[in-house]
């Protein structure tokens, strides 16, 4: 299929506007938006809201919900009390007299600290790359879609769109996720602007995510006097971690992981508590029934007075992702583009979980990596070629004129 008058108007339009895109950027980049710092959420978030305004958009601030105060990481003052600060999910629409509705998800965090010394886009010597906080993941993603957004309007093409940002995504989406499963309910087609894979493949399939802790309370005792009278919470841990990483199951479609681990406050005392974070990724249900199960097996029954007596806490906020005719349909028709457009678009499954996640198991038939190319995610060597910027946002625009037109 060969691009039409309209999607050539389009792709001129983006194509001239390269050195600007480039320019906005490094300026949301410079915005800090990393370990749910308001200032530079508020920021980015008013910023964006401007720009979606002027496209003749109705906005709408949603209140997210306080996420499990279970999740709350040790030793991160960011995530000390995770119901203070929860930032509000921004909801542009713009209606339009068509039948198709389309959910455009992008979200405003990163994982950079605010107060580090990696907080500008820097170039590289030959001008091929550009490397800063949150450039791939995804500030360079969000650029594309409103540009696509902005050429469509400048070109006259009607397309009816809603948009939202939320600014929890890095830590699950806990806060938001009822805003973007109410409007995957009232959508068409969900398309979430995550970077592309590693080798620019556009990701049909994902797995599921869930998170858990598990705390372990044992009986304190001094260590020299009275040893036997003690119980250790951290023996019982350790024996609860070599259960956990023979749960792991790759091949079937289950992944277990542990990461932050505390336990005990002097080397003279029994530990009397203990505690472990970490992550599961499964296949699809039937792998999280399993997992499901075997965690539970790890608690005591409560109330029983065991020592030491554990405790498990567990949520699965991201279901697998598995591809559909749905899906697989959509993804053509972006494949399709991209090709039109002289570009190539292959497809690959991954492991990695998105909000993309959250809006197809509302039912939204959704794809959710056509942002920017880059790599190196959530590294200070974090980078976008510049060339997928007018790459990227062309590819975008001609799949959301395809959409609008019925194609």
């Amino acid at each position: 299929m060969s691009l039409s008058p309209i999607e050539l108007k389009l792709a001129d339009t983006i194509a001239r506007r390269g050195e600007s895109m480039l320019h906005d950027l490094a300026a949301h980049v410079a915005i800090p938006t990393g370990h749910n710092f308001t200032a530079g959420l508020d920021e980015y978030r008013g910023l964006l809201r401007s720009r979606l305004e002027a496209l003749g958009a109705a906005i709408e601030m949603r209140d997210g919900r306080a996420a499990p105060q279970w999740l709350a990481l040790p030793g991160n003052d960011q995530e000390s009390d995770r119901s203070a600060h929860i930032a509000p999910i921004l909801v542009a629409r713009r209606a339009a007299n068509r039948s198709r509705r389309v959910l455009l998800c992008g979200h405003l965090d990163t994982v950079h600290n605010p107060h580090g010394p990696f907080r500008e886009l820097a170039v590289s010597p030959d001008g091929r790359t550009v490397v800063g906080p949150g450039a791939v993941d995804m500030k360079g993603g969000i650029l594309v879609m409103l540009t696509a957004l902005e050429a469509l309007h400048e070109c006259g093409v009607d397309l009816d769109w809603t948009v939202v940002l939320n600014s929890d995504e890095e830590r699950g989406s806990f806060e938001s996720d009822h805003v973007l499963t109410e409007l995957a309910r009232q959508c068409d087609v969900g398309i979430v602007v995550e970077p592309a894979l590693a080798d620019g493949s556009l990701a049909i399939e994902r797995m599921g995510s869930g998170q858990f802790r598990i705390e372990v309370r044992g009986r304190a005792a001094h260590v020299g006097r009275e040893f036997e009278k003690g119980v250790s919470a951290v023996t019982n841990l350790g024996e609860i971690l070599v259960a956990l990483s023979r749960m792991a199951d790759p091949r079937n479609g289950m992944i277990v992981n542990v990461g932050p681990i505390v336990g005990g406050k002097a080397t003279n005392i029994v530990p009397d508590y203990a505690a472990c974070w970490g992550n599961m990724r499964i296949g699809d249900e039937a792998a999280a029934q399993v997992l499901d199960a075997k965690l539970d097996a790890l608690a005591t029954p409560a109330p029983c007075g065991a020592m030491p007596s554990v405790t498990v806490h567990k949520a699965w906020n991201r279901p697998a992702k598995p591809l559909t005719d749905e899906v697989r349909a959509l993804a053509e028709k972006a494949r399709q583009a991209a090709e039109d457009l002289g570009q190539s678009l292959p497809f690959a499954a991954t492991g990695g979980v998105c909000d993309g996640n959250i809006l197809q198991a509302a039912g939204l038939p959704t794809i959710d990596t056509l942002g920017v190319r880059g790599g190196n995610l959530h590294r200070t060597d974090e980078f976008v070629e510049v060339a997928s910027l007018v790459e990227r946002a062309q590819l975008m625009a001609i799949l959301l004129s395809r959409l609008a037109a019925g194609k």
